[in-house]
C-alpha cells in the first residue's frame, strides 16, 4: 500500500515565507518553484501560493503540506524529484491570509502568473477602468481606505486590486520594502504589471503612489519550460514509482531557463545556483522566447486542431504545420538581435519530445491576449521591410478560423470583442482580425488578402 505525500516522511522542513505567489498551477510549480528549490539558500526561502480563481490546486496540495513530484519527462526515460519550495497553499478567497503575508517583515518578494489576461489592460497598456470586475474591485478598496484593520475581510477578483490591497497593508504596517516579480509571457512584465497597479492606485488612494516608488522594486523577468497539464497517468505513474500517492505531481521537460533583471532590496534565493540568468536588459531573450516559442505555439493552436492534432508533439510531426512552424522561426528571427537558429533547432528538439503532451487547446486559450504580443510585432516587422510573410499571416488566420468555431475550442472572456463582428464574408473578416492584431496595419489591402487567402488554404487542407 502506497504512503502519503507529506513533509513528515519525505521532502525537506518548511522554510519561512518569505515569498508570496499569485497564481498557483503547474508552471508555477515546474518553474519558480524548481528554481527555489534548487537555490542553495533554499531553507531560508519557503513560498506561499494562492490559487487562481478555483480553488481546486489548495485543496489538492494542503493535505501534501505544499509537497509534490516533479517529473521530468525525456526521450530516454522519466526523472523524479519531490519539490519542498512550496510552504503553505490558499485558495484566493483567503484573502486575511494573503494580506497577513504582506504584513509581515519576513515577506520580501512577490512572484505572480496571472496569464496576460489578469493584468486587466486595455490595448495601450493602462488599466481597463471598464472592466466591470475592476471597477468593483476599486469600489470596494476605496471603502476601506483608512480601514486596514479591514483590508482581510475585502472580496476582490482582479491581480490589480488584490496586490494594491497588500501594498496598502504593508505600508500601514511599516514593514519596509520589497521586490514584485511577474513572470508572465508578457512583455517587460515587470513595468506593465507596475502600470496597472499604479493606476489602480490613483483611483483608490493616491497617496500610496510615492510610497510605493520608494518602497516596491518590479522586476522583469522571461520564463520557459514547458508544462503541461497533469493527467491521472502521472499520478498512477508517481504512485508506481515512488511508492507514495501524489494527488498533483507536475510533468515538465527537461529544459528551464529563466532571465531576471531588477532590485532585490529585501534579498533573493540565489536562483542563479539553479541555472537562472541575472541580467542588466531581459528583452532581448524575452522577443526571442515570445516570438519563437509562444509565437510558434499559438500558431500551432489555432492551425493544427482543424487537421485534428492534440499536441504539440502531434502537430509538429505533421509536415505541413512543421514546414509552416519552421518558415515563422525565419520570419520571426528575422528581427531578433539575438541568436536564434540554435534556439530554432532546440525549440524543435523539444517539441518532438514524445513524453510531453502538451495540449493544443490548452496554449490556444485568451488568443485575444496574445496574438497582439506574440503575432503582430513579426507581421509589422516583415511589412515594415516590404514584405509578405507567409507563416505571420497563417497565424492570424488560424486564429479568425479558431474565433469561427474551427479546432480547438474557444476559451477567452475577450473573444467576442472580434468575434461579434465576424460573418460570411471573407475579406471583411480578415480586415476586423487584422485591426484588432496589429491596428498599425489597417488599410494595407494586400495583407487583408492575403489573411482572407490563408484561411481559406489552412480549411482546404480539411475538405481534400
Amino acid at each position: 500500500m502506497s504512503t502519503q505525500l507529506t513533509r513528515s516522511t519525505h521532502g525537506r522542513p518548511a522554510a519561512p515565507v518569505r515569498i508570496l505567489h499569485v497564481g498557483l498551477g503547474n508552471f508555477m510549480r515546474a518553474h519558480q518553484a524548481w528554481y527555489t528549490e534548487k537555490a542553495s539558500n533554499a531553507d531560508e526561502w519557503g513560498i506561499a501560493a494562492f490559487t487562481g480563481r478555483r480553488p481546486l490546486m489548495a485543496e489538492l496540495l494542503a493535505p501534501q503540506d505544499g509537497l509534490y513530484t516533479l517529473i521530468t519527462k525525456e526521450a530516454a526515460g522519466n526523472s523524479y524529484e519531490v519539490i519542498s519550495s512550496i510552504v503553505a497553499v490558499h485558495p484566493a478567497s483567503d484573502f486575511a491570509s494573503f494580506i497577513g503575508y504582506f504584513e509581515s517583515s519576513d515577506l520580501s518578494i512577490v512572484t505572480s502568473t496571472v496569464t496576460e489576461v489578469g493584468y486587466c489592460r486595455r490595448p495601450d497598456g493602462s488599466l481597463d477602468l471598464e472592466d466591470a470586475r475592476v471597477a468593483a474591485d476599486l469600489e470596494a478598496l476605496k471603502e476601506l481606505v483608512g480601514k486596514e484593520m479591514e483590508l482581510g475581510s475585502a472580496e476582490l477578483s482582479t491581480a490589480p486590486a488584490k496586490i494594491l490591497a497588500g501594498l496598502l497593508a504593508r505600508r500601514a504596517a511599516g514593514v519596509g520594502p520589497l521586490t514584485i516579480l511577474p513572470c508572465d509571457n508578457l512583455p517587460d512584465n515587470g513595468s506593465a504589471f507596475a502600470r496597472v497597479v499604479a493606476d489602480a492606485a490613483r483611483e483608490v488612494d493616491p497617496s500610496i503612489v510615492q510610497w510605493m516608488v520608494e518602497n516596491v522594486s518590479w522586476a522583469t523577468c522571461m520564463v520557459d519550460r514547458i508544462t503541461p497539464a497533469t493527467s491521472d497517468a502521472d499520478r498512477d505513474e508517481c504512485e508506481k514509482v515512488q511508492g507514495y500517492a501524489d494527488a498533483s505531481p507536475v510533468p515538465t521537460e527537461p529544459f528551464s531557463e529563466w532571465v531576471i533583471s531588477g532590485d532585490f532590496p529585501a534579498g533573493r534565493p540565489d536562483w542563479e545556483v539553479a541555472g537562472a540568468q541575472i541580467v542588466e536588459d531581459v528583452e532581448p531573450y524575452e522577443q526571442r522566447k515570445l516570438w519563437m516559442l509562444n509565437g510558434s505555439h499559438s500558431l500551432m493552436a489555432y492551425a493544427a486542431p482543424i487537421f485534428g492534432h492534440a499536441t504539440v508533439a502531434d502537430a509538429i510531426g505533421d509536415q505541413v504545420v512543421r514546414g509552416w512552424v519552421q518558415k515563422w522561426w525565419e520570419e520571426a528571427g528575422s528581427g531578433l538581435q539575438v541568436e536564434w537558429e540554435d534556439y530554432a533547432a532546440a525549440l524543435l528538439a523539444r517539441y518532438e519530445n514524445p513524453n510531453i503532451r502538451h495540449l493544443l487547446a490548452q496554449i490556444a486559450h485568451d488568443g485575444s491576449q496574445k496574438i497582439p504580443v506574440r503575432i503582430a510585432p513579426t507581421l509589422i516587422n516583415q511589412r515594415t521591410q516590404g514584405k509578405l510573410p507567409v507563416s505571420a499571416v497563417k497565424a492570424v488566420a488560424a486564429w479568425m478560423l479558431h474565433l469561427q468555431g474551427y479546432g480547438a475550442p474557444v476559451v477567452d472572456k475577450s473573444a467576442d470583442k472580434v468575434a461579434s463582428q465576424l460573418n460570411d464574408n471573407a475579406t471583411k473578416n480578415a480586415e476586423v482580425v487584422l485591426n484588432y492584431v496589429a491596428p498599425e496595419l489597417s488599410g494595407d489591402a494586400e495583407l487583408v488578402t492575403a489573411i482572407a487567402d490563408a484561411a481559406e488554404e489552412i480549411l482546404s487542407f480539411v475538405k481534400e
